[in-house]
């Protein structure tokens, strides 16, 4: 059998179409250079198909070794992939789309509690240690929390904010407030269009000022994403470094990436209609 690695390497230098040559392309007009690139896969699954077929389910790691000028970052991505085989020679290779899908929450907005402005309570956001916790867990699950596998951008972000101070309130209630205690949370933490909503409308515990460009965030900041321009909110994400123009590079759950360019035209899931929220967080946005 084909090994998949190998594959990849044939695809680098091939023509065809593939996210890792989109990645590319996409640094390339915003003037920067892709150096290297290296990779390995992983595979999770296989299966045995009628007539001598086999389907494997397996995760592409990639990292790209970026350069603008003397300025190098490293970009990380996982991805989905599912091969075909048929009598051990690959058929087929195609990429999974990303999950952002709250399949398994209620998608309504929260009910936010708003409070006069002379009860507004200041906290300390700690952004460095939101950072620390976002690029240590970025390809991992931390076990003190719930993991979602199918869709846990949402639920990543709000541990980052999380230890990063952000106040939690709402406990007991599901559909107020952000929350997680007891191996139970609320609609905000864990649902990209609820939290969207959070974000707007809380001004209590943890809080947010929309900005009108992502150039305005800081590190620790977040980015809430509408891939179909629809008005329901698909995705999170964190900024945890900026490239050499100041733009956010951020870091997400499903799929896995780390200081991935922030606007995600890269993703199968982006639109030409696709909007964007950028709020900054903390107590330094009173």
């Amino acid at each position: 059998m084909m090994n998949l690695n190998q594959y990849w390497r044939d695809q680098l230098t091939s023509d065809k179409p593939n996210w890792i040559n989109r990645i590319c392309q996409l640094h390339k007009e915003r003037g920067y250079q892709v150096v290297r690139i290296t990779g390995k896969s992983q595979v999770f699954s296989k299966r045995e198909l009628p007539n001598q077929e086999k389907q494997i389910d397996y995760q592409l790691h990639v990292t790209f070794l970026i350069k603008k000028n003397q300025r190098f970052y490293r970009e990380e991505q996982c991805r989905q992939h599912q091969a075909l085989f048929y009598k051990k020679i690959l058929q087929r290779d195609q990429e999974l789309p990303e999950q952002f899908c709250d399949q398994v929450e209620q998608r309504s907005n929260p009910i936010i509690e708003l409070t006069p402005v002379e009860e507004l309570e200041r906290f300390v956001y700690d952004r460095n240690a939101a950072v620390r916790y976002a690029e240590h867990w970025w390809n991992d699950a931390n076990p003190a929390y719930q993991f979602f596998e199918v869709n846990d951008c949402t639920n990543y972000i709000s541990q980052c904010l999380r230890a990063g101070g952000a106040p939690m309130r709402g406990f007991p209630n599901r559909s107020t407030g952000w929350w997680y205690q007891n191996n139970d949370w609320s609609f905000s933490w864990s649902v990209a269009h609820a939290f969207r909503w959070y974000l707007s409308g809380s001004t209590k515990g943890l809080r947010a000022t929309e900005v009108d460009s992502p150039v305005k965030l800081n590190l620790g900041d977040v980015i809430c994403y509408d891939f179909a321009g629809d008005g329901r909110y698909d995705h999170t994400t964190i900024v945890v470094a900026k490239n050499a123009d100041r733009m956010p590079l951020v870091n997400a759950h499903t799929n896995n990436s780390r200081h991935r360019y922030w606007d995600y035209q890269d993703s199968m899931a982006w639109t030409p209609e696709c909007q964007y929220k950028f709020f900054r967080i903390g107590s330094d946005v009173l």
